[in-house]
């Protein structure tokens, strides 16, 4: 009973885990107004795509020909009319943006170079059985489906997992410690390679 409320005290909640921001707002269904944004233009943007038979291509010339003819339209219908001009935005991307954009993209790319150095220098073999059983998944699930399927299945589990989680974490920590602990004992039957510099010396 102690160490249930001892582990159960210390867990991190999903929404610190997801970055308690906007983006776990609306994964977890806090921001509800973004969230069906986001579920109801994906579903849109798949059925546009993939049963109607939409190009990608051609989908966004049109759009941004269809945007620039309004624009100037509006633009000169203002100046003869005298009408306020498009309420365009500034068109630059602002500094602080790209300092945040490249400072994540930088952690996700530390984050695979640890994974591939606790592979191939640390020989993890358990490491080695996750990112096997991942990119086998991947590469099987592609001849399936293609990749906008794909992205729109991942879009759909990224709004329905965490919530999901959150609400069972639990049970879900149970299953995974067990299936963990499976994988470590399977793990530990393989004998670990031996360094050829430290069996000389």
């Amino acid at each position: 009973m102690g160490d249930s409320v001892s582990s159960s005290s210390t867990r991190v909640s999903v929404h610190q885990s997801l970055g308690a921001g906007s983006v776990a707002d609306l994964l977890l269904w806090r921001n509800q107004t973004g969230a069906t944004i986001l579920l109801i233009s994906s579903t849109g943007f798949w059925f546009l795509f993939e049963r109607a038979g939409y190009n990608l291509l051609s989908f966004v010339s049109n759009v941004l020909l269809l945007l620039v003819a309004i624009l100037f339209l509006w633009a000169k219908s203002a100046t003869v009319l005298n009408r306020p001009l498009p309420p365009v935005p500034n068109m630059e991307i602002p500094e602080e943006f790209a300092i945040k954009a490249a400072d994540d993209l930088r952690v996700w790319i530390n984050h695979v170079l640890s994974i591939a150095s606790d592979i191939t220098i640390a020989r993890n073999p358990i490491r080695l059985l996750q990112v096997s059983l991942v990119l086998w998944a991947i590469s099987y699930v592609g001849t399936l489906i293609n990749s906008f399927t794909l992205v729109y299945i991942g879009i759909l589990l990224s709004l329905s997992f965490p919530i999901v989680y959150e609400k069972y974490q639990n049970h879900i920590d149970e299953k995974v410690n067990s299936t963990s602990k499976f994988v470590r004992s399977i793990s530990r039957k393989f004998p670990m390679p031996i360094n050829k510099e430290k069996k000389h010396q």
